[in-house]
């Protein structure tokens, strides 16, 4: 008994043409394995539109391609609504099919499911390295704030009061002053600023917190607007004015090379008018994508809040000279809306794209046998490849279940393994 082939496909995806250059940054595969006389050798980028060893018999490569194309036919017509026909419908069904998250039973939140959730913990890791590089610290936060903190910032409390939500009873008893859950975090991190600045030594003073926030939206649509959303909130506070427009500067270009290398999305760095400025900042920056129904999608913001909210709160510190002076801050954003904008720009007729370095899986390996005799040696060959990728760097997975056909695994498994350097790949072990 011999061991059969692997099938590798492989095909450029057409974003590499709208974005070129994303093509930069292609996720390389190259790698020569060998278990029981297997051997396969492949190297994928966007150049390469399918790679296949040969079978033994032309009947078995036929039903195996007829088996994956019926496949796909499959998951176009009953899965996924065409992009062209209701891009709205067609996101929603994405998220539906790939499993990245589902409604929660308050209206306008959601649950995101495992799946979704590594994505976010991709993007997580990415930035928290960097944060940490550029010498910010992480800390959290109450969600809880009173609503007096909140009150402080004319322009704050104005730009935020349509979307607070308010807790009034608390251990069966009618609170004394109201709290807000948390919308965002520049009113309580200033009155702790106040307790922990006195001097210009304790300056710069760089933080970020990865916490959830709450805005009562009206109209919501998963990962882009929820009631409830994930994101990090970067504070800081600087001795000068100068120092925290570089600190603004300095974060939205962090947010860019995110974007454009590692979510492989081109983005547009601008800043706001007067009207979109985030409520009591002097300036907001931000990062601005286009998505597949040519639709903006702000995806990251860096606030230089001025002065605005150290005189709010009476945060001041003695400078060299001796005399007291209000802080200059910052505060910079990104949340679970970035996920959004990954599905909306590489996202097609067949479901869920990712770009190679935030795919939770990269590598989907489908052992098929026809015997019990067979499957020892079919699921020793599939553990091999995925070791000896897995010391490649690339994150595989091998599907061994018995609960599913292999038709079944391609459809579920092209819906979330697609990426965007490849259109997407599968090995597949058999024997005969």
């Amino acid at each position: 008994m011999a061991v059969g082939t692997f099938r590798l496909q492989a095909a450029c995806t057409r974003f590499s043409s709208i974005a070129p250059a994303t093509a930069l940054h292609r996720f390389p595969l190259a790698s020569s394995l060998y278990s029981h006389g297997l051997h396969l050798g492949a190297s994928v980028s966007c150049n390469a539109v399918q790679q296949q060893v040969q079978s033994t018999t032309e009947k078995q490569q036929k039903q195996e391609t007829s088996q994956f194309q019926k496949g796909q036919k499959k998951v176009q017509q009953e899965s996924v609504t065409p992009r062209s026909q209701d891009f709205n419908m067609w996101y929603l069904d994405v998220i539906a099919a790939a499993e990245l998250a589902d409604y929660g039973p308050v209206r306008g939140t959601m649950v995101i499911r495992p799946y979704g959730y590594a994505i976010w913990e991709a993007i997580q890791n990415y930035l928290d390295a960097k944060f940490k590089e550029t010498e910010h610290y992480n800390m959290y936060f109450p969600q809880f704030i009173p609503y007096s903190f909140i009150e402080k910032e004319a322009s704050h409390v104005e730009g935020f009061s349509p979307e607070l939500a308010l807790v009034t009873i608390g251990g069966g008893k009618e609170l004394e002053e109201k709290l807000v859950v948390r919308p965002t975090s520049e009113t309580i991190v200033n009155h702790m600023f106040t307790q922990w600045i006195h001097s210009y030594r304790d300056l710069p003073l760089k933080i970020n917190q990865w916490v959830n926030v709450t805005r009562w939206e009206m109209r919501t649509k998963p990962f882009v607007r929820t009631l409830e959303f994930l994101w990090q909130e970067g504070h800081t506070g600087h001795a000068t004015e100068e120092e925290a427009e570089e600190e603004a500067l300095q974060m939205i270009e962090v947010y860019r090379k995110f974007a454009v290398e590692e979510a492989a999305i081109p983005v547009i760095v601008g800043r706001k008018s007067k009207l979109e400025t985030f409520a009591g900042a002097v300036r907001t920056y931000t990062i601005e994508a286009m998505m597949g129904d040519r639709k903006a999608l702000q995806a990251g913001t860096s606030h230089n809040l001025g002065q605005n909210f150290s005189r709010a709160f009476n945060t001041q510190f003695l400078d060299s000279q001796g005399e007291q002076q209000y802080i200059w801050q910052t505060s910079w954003a990104i949340s679970t809306r970035m996920v959004g904008g990954i599905i909306m720009t590489h996202g097609d007729d067949m479901g869920l794209m990712l770009p190679p370095r935030l795919a939770p899986i990269q590598v989907v390996i489908i052992p098929i046998w026809k015997t019990d005799a067979e499957k020892e040696t079919v699921l020793a060959a599939a553990t091999s490849v995925h070791d000896q990728l897995k010391k490649e760097g690339v994150r595989t997975k091998v599907d061994a279940s018995e609960q599913k056909t292999p038709g079944w695994k391609f459809n579920f498994w092209e819906m979330k393994v697609f990426l965007s350097d490849f259109h997407d790949l599968f090995l597949l072990i058999f024997v005969w």
